[in-house]
């Protein structure tokens, strides 16, 4: 009974010390409030905190001529799995990743030319488009989600999420090109374009896969005047 009346004083007075030492360097004491936005708190947070480098690289600037003519919003499901098998309780892990995604497509306008445009008398306007490109195609991270996940004991993958979203982004983009975007896209321009150059005063405008041969205007012939024949008065006779 003395040893325990004799240890109690020493144990609450390294309880004490350590919730000191907790509350002084933790965010809520003095000195975590001073350093609140450089020093970490001791206990994990449950949402991760992000620190961003304060210097911007910007590598390269580059002016776009796209006119995005389509936009295809495709949602995929997408297993994924490693380590399965009889042993799969212990190193296995699959995952259900609901992806959501964008692809956009459109015409580059920076490629048409002076050779991909003829003009004829009538008014009317042959043109030539580039081939419809694709601008975008991506998933939307803030609706992708990760909908269940079975993983082993030691079977934690860590590059298994990454797989699926880049597996996702490519099947995406798939399904929108078996969907007709690049029809879409094709068809989309050019009602724009000939709205815009009616609109510019064009008669017609015809968009063309290879540009007709202007038919040469014959040169009009120079007309000769008569020569003019001296008259003889009867004066100078």
């Amino acid at each position: 009974m003395d040893n325990r009346r004799r240890t109690l004083p020493w144990l609450v007075l390294l309880i004490i010390v350590g919730l000191g030492a907790f509350w002084l360097f933790s965010a809520g004491g003095p000195a975590g409030r001073g350093a609140e936005s450089t020093r970490r708190p001791l206990i994990p947070q449950p949402t991760p905190t992000i620190y961003p480098s304060s210097v911007t690289v910007i590598k390269s600037v580059q002016r776009l001529s796209r006119l995005e003519t389509a936009s295809y919003h495709i949602e995929k499901v997408i297993t994924a799995e490693t380590g399965q098998g009889p042993l799969g309780f212990l190193f296995g892990d699959k995952l259900l990743l609901i992806a959501c995604g964008e692809v956009i497509a459109g015409i580059d306008l920076s490629a048409i030319g002076s050779d991909a445009i003829l003009r004829t008398d009538d008014g009317t306007l042959y043109m030539r488009l580039p081939p419809v490109e694709v601008f975008v195609a991506t998933l939307d991270n803030e609706r992708t989600q990760i909908y269940d996940r079975q993983t082993g004991m030691v079977g934690l993958n860590e590059q298994l999420e990454t797989e699926a979203r880049r597996e996702a982004e490519r099947l995406i983009l798939e399904a929108a090109l078996e969907e007709g975007l690049e029809a879409e896209a094709a068809s989309s321009a050019q009602e724009f374009l000939e709205t815009f150059l009616l609109a510019l005063g064009f008669e017609q405008v015809v968009f063309v896969d290879v540009l007709p041969t202007p038919t040469p205007q014959p040169t009009p012939s120079p007309t000769l005047e008569p020569e003019a024949k001296a008259i003889i008065s009867p004066e100078t006779a």
